[in-house]
């Protein structure tokens, strides 16, 4: 398939989607894209997709980008959700610890450079991973921030070179614990404790009454998005 094809392959799929369930998306993605992954961070949305994929695909792979940095309850998340599906999550680690990284570059990286911090235990691995697949299927929503609402459901990935698929876009938050509590899924406990977007523990915090959902991320900072999806 030369670039022309896979562009307007995507368009029309964008096209095609947009008012079909995030089932139906799937199911399209893993048969046209047999070398396809999903990103799980264990958040409200993942566990969704999680679930919907073990319905469609089981086999498909499923990783999650290990930072060293999580919260205690991230960790249980996946391994309740490991028991109970049967799968192996692929655990994907930064090419640092956290020891050869405060030699290099500080104790605490996180607060003096986190884009920095982010590039090394995230994006950088994400980077190797996905240079091993065609495709992969993000929980991105529009309505998360103001630097996703126009996430379209399909999209050809430029930063990582693959195509994206985003079968949660026009959800809202609503939509996600409506799913999770209609067949209830494991979630993670943080989100019962005002964590509505969690994300290393160094660099989430709880989020008060009235905040934007994303305002718990990199708290003082002029950043709301780890380099992920930008």
């Amino acid at each position: 398939m030369n670039l022309f094809e896979k562009e307007e392959l995507i368009r029309q799929a964008a096209e095609d989607f947009e008012a079909q369930s995030p089932e139906a998306l799937l199911s399209w993605a893993v048969e046209r894209f047999p070398n396809i992954t999903l990103a799980c961070s264990f958040g409200a949305e993942d566990v969704v997709l999680v679930d919907m994929l073990q319905k469609v695909s089981p086999k498909t792979d499923i990783f999650y980008l290990d930072t060293n940095v999580h919260f205690q309850e991230t960790y249980e998340t996946r391994d309740r959700l490991q028991q109970h599906y049967g799968v192996e999550f692929v655990q994907v680690l930064p090419k640092l610890t956290l020891e050869e990284q405060a030699q290099q570059f500080g104790e605490e990286l996180w607060k003096s450079a986190p884009n920095q911090c982010c590039n090394i235990r995230k994006v950088d691995p994400l980077t190797d991973i996905l240079k091993n697949y065609d495709a992969w299927i993000t929980g991105i929503r529009r309505d998360q921030a103001p630097t996703r609402a126009n996430s379209k459901k399909v999209e050809y990935d430029v930063k990582f070179g693959l195509v994206k698929f985003n079968p949660l876009a026009d959800w809202t938050s609503e939509d996600v614990w409506n799913y999770i509590r209609g067949n209830n899924i494991i979630y993670n406990p943080l989100h019962d404790r005002n964590y509505p977007s969690i994300g290393c523990e160094h660099c989430t915090r709880q989020v008060a009454a009235g905040e934007d959902p994303r305002a718990g991320r990199w708290a003082g900072f002029e950043k709301t998005e780890c380099g992920l999806h930008k």
